[in-house]
């Protein structure tokens, strides 16, 4: 009997390779698509470790793709989470400088914001930043009404439901460790057995480089960094302390919104995250090593120049990891009240940072795009508020490909 082959496979059952697959059967619900994954659940990585938090767009560069797919994704995960009854809550969100140099970077996300569509944006005085979160501390804040919260996890497995009804495999504990590609079929071998597919997308996430590698026929030009982010949790006593969201400015030479305060749509209050580099991809605690990969991250050329660049920042993330006063410290700068005491450890993250190998942060989508082969290979944040938006766009090249 001859093994089936599918019109569409998907390497990756986190948010963005099921919305993908979603989009795609919403416009053709004839097109037969299975989902691989390695794990033993959907959205086990970046999907299922992150805060939850519904992004308004307001940090994007206006003609990127991340700021075109927030602004369209947002209300399709809005309309979705309606649909489906899952819970969300647009709640807004401050984002506040607590130094003097910080003020002008206020005026450029402000402005930034508004070019991205945003209304009803407003620059806060101390008085009516207190106004909405009554302990914070700061000089002035921006007031984001579109910022909100929900349950990524819920999003994904809810995705994961629908595919399945209209008739898409997903197959779980299938890891690909090679991919044969002629030009008009792909045979996807995992460590089990080996799929056939017309088109491949591959949306792997944390390995989506490695992924990539097996049907690239050119030198990628980049890598995925791992790069963990740990977070604590305010002890429910405390929890008064925060209403909603309270951000940072950002420092606009680094990568990293900083720490920040978000309250969760199941009840809680994270604070963080922090932000080193795991040494393994899917290293979500301290001691978790992987030697071959981490000798691949510390030997890449790309690594090295950005840490030659990042390094004092680097080693005050890595204060904070170790040092809980440290955390602490940071956190007061938005929240003066807060003390070490207040504090419980929370979970973690891991945050797959794409890199140049001239040291460069790449910080936008990347869409590698072969004949019969879709490879993305960078889906940083707000991947998941725009992932119905980014699905529609994948769908929509893959469809070209099958005329």
């Amino acid at each position: 009997m001859t093994a089936k082959t599918y019109d569409i496979i998907i390497i990756g059952a986190g948010i963005v390779g099921l919305a993908t697959a979603y989009k795609l059967l919403e416009k053709n619900k004839g097109l037969s698509i299975a989902v691989l994954d390695k794990e033993n659940r959907v959205g086990r990585h970046q999907t299922g470790n992150n805060s939850g938090v519904i992004h308004s767009g307001i940090y994007y560069k206006p003609e990127g793709m991340r700021a075109k797919n927030n602004r369209e994704g947002y209300q399709m995960l809005i309309d979705f989470c309606q649909k489906e009854n899952i819970s969300y809550d647009i709640c807004g969100k401050i984002i506040v400088a607590t130094e003097k140099h910080q003020l002008p970077t206020l005026d450029v996300i402000l402005d930034r914001g508004k070019q991205n569509g945003l209304e009803n944006l407003k620059m806060l005085e101390i008085d009516e930043l207190k106004a909405i979160e009554p302990h914070v501390g700061g000089l002035k804040g921006i007031w984001v009404p579109q910022a909100g919260i929900v349950d990524f996890p819920a999003v994904n497995n809810t995705y994961a439901k629908r595919i399945q009804e209209w008739g898409a495999d997903i197959f779980l504990n299938e890891k690909v460790i090679k991919i044969e590609n002629n030009g008009s079929v792909c045979q996807i071998i995992t460590e089990n057995k080996t799929y056939s597919s017309k088109l491949m997308v591959n949306c792997a996430g944390l390995y989506s480089d490695k992924i990539a590698e097996f049907t690239h026929p050119k030198k990628l030009g980049m890598k995925i960094l791992p790069f963990r982010g740990e977070y604590y949790k305010l002890r429910p006593e405390k929890e008064y302390l925060v209403k909603n969201l309270i951000y940072p400015a950002p420092d606009p030479s680094f990568p990293w919104l900083g720490v920040h305060f978000t309250r969760m749509i199941h009840g809680g209050i994270e604070a963080g995250p922090n932000a080193v580099l795991a040494f393994r991809r899917e290293g979500y605690k301290k001691m978790d090593i992987n030697i071959p990969e981490l000798f691949e991250t510390i030997t890449y050329p790309g690594f090295r120049k950005m840490a030659t660049k990042f390094w004092r920042q680097g080693m005050d993330e890595y204060r904070r990891s170790f040092f809980k006063s440290a955390f602490t410290k940071a956190l007061q700068t938005l929240l003066p009240e807060l003390q070490e005491d207040d504090l419980i450890t929370g979970g973690a993250g891991v945050r797959a940072l794409a890199c140049g190998e001239d040291g460069s942060l790449l910080d936008d989508y990347i869409f590698m795009d072969d004949k019969n082969v879709v490879n993305v290979c960078n889906a940083p944040s707000p991947a998941a508020t725009s992932s119905l938006s980014i699905g529609n766009y994948i769908a929509e090249v893959v469809l070209a490909k099958m005329k």
